[in-house]
């Protein structure tokens, strides 16, 4: 009997210590820096909710967010983690630096139990992860990146990044290469540049035909090299909604380059597209000028950047 009421009273314990972790985990108190680290061994950084304190050097950095996860590789960091489904599409330029990179679930559903077993050092998330930051923060110093929709340019989102990581020169090695081949790019298309129209389209089986603009992460590459844009395509425009087969005329110009995100039935939507009668009265179809492109061309990541200006370099310079 005694030892029955003294198993009762240690279950009771437990119990009431684990309802407190519980409500402490899921708290949605303003985010508090709650670290044992010492003040010289980070770096306090403000985010979109709240702050944390970011050690000079992670070692175990897992990140939410996968243009986070490349741009992270890019700035010498290899996470040890981050959201990505394995199997999924994932562009040509990406896949072979995931390897030996654990996924941790989707960006919109990332698994706790497996992050908390990693023991991360630092975990880069997003700010639309807000329900679940607090408990992110208890496992790690956590920093939520805010992606508003439009998001920032790539260039602001690789920059906020390399002051995160404290990787700022490196960063600005990245972009002092990047200015350096738009500048070739541009001498090696001469006057061209300043009369060639470039139309960038996307297609899917569910969303159909849509444009990018040119406040897209493309089109912000096109206008660093001084290429025009179609009437449909210029402004303050990161892209436009679904184009119906009538105003498919809208992504016709002297170049279009097409971006599949090389799911299959993403195929199947470009096989229907062909069949198109108004697609075959594209003048740029008729003059051959369609060039069809991989998801680098979505994306906002340095690699996915530079994989564009290859594009460019491909199919504007060395094809003539």
């Amino acid at each position: 009997m005694r030892n029955s009421l003294q198993r009762l009273f240690c279950l009771l314990i437990l119990g009431i210590f684990t309802v407190v972790v519980a409500v402490a985990c899921n708290s949605t108190e303003p985010d508090t820096i709650t670290t044992a680290q010492k003040p010289e061994d980070c770096r306090i950084v403000q985010h979109s909710l709240g702050e944390a304190c970011v050690p000079h050097n992670p070692q175990r950095v897992i990140t939410l967010y996968l243009y986070t996860l490349t741009n992270s590789l890019a700035l010498g960091i290899r996470p040890v983690a981050s959201t990505y489904v394995p199997g999924t599409s994932i562009a040509e330029y990406f896949e072979e630096k995931v390897d030996g990179i654990e996924s941790v679930g989707s960006w919109s559903e990332p698994n706790l139990e497996k992050i908390l077993k990693l023991n991360p050092d630092l975990i880069l998330s997003l700010s639309r992860l807000e329900s679940i930051h607090q408990r992110l923060s208890y496992i790690a110093p956590t920093v939520a990146l805010s992606l508003p929709f439009p998001p920032p340019s790539w260039k602001e989102q690789l920059e906020e990044l390399a002051q995160i990581l404290n990787k700022e020169e490196v960063g600005q090695q990245l972009m002092d290469t990047y200015r350096q081949r738009v500048e070739e790019l541009k001498q090696a298309l001469g006057d061209r540049r300043h009369t060639l129209k470039v139309s960038v389209a996307g297609i899917s089986l569910e969303d159909g035909i849509w444009a990018y603009g040119e406040t897209h992460f493309s089109g912000m590459v096109l206008n660093d090299i001084g290429l025009q844009r179609p009437p449909k395509q210029q402004g303050d425009i990161f892209y436009t909604e679904t184009i119906s087969q009538e105003k498919i005329f809208d992504i016709d110009s002297d170049v279009l380059f097409l971006v599949s995100l090389g799911r299959n039935d993403d195929k199947k939507a470009l096989e229907k597209l062909r069949q198109n009668p108004l697609w075959r009265k594209l003048k740029v179809v008729q003059e051959n000028k369609v060039y069809f492109v991989d998801a680098h061309w979505h994306s906002s990541d340095i690699f996915a950047i530079n994989a564009i200006l290859d594009d460019i370099e491909k199919y504007l310079i060395d094809s003539l």
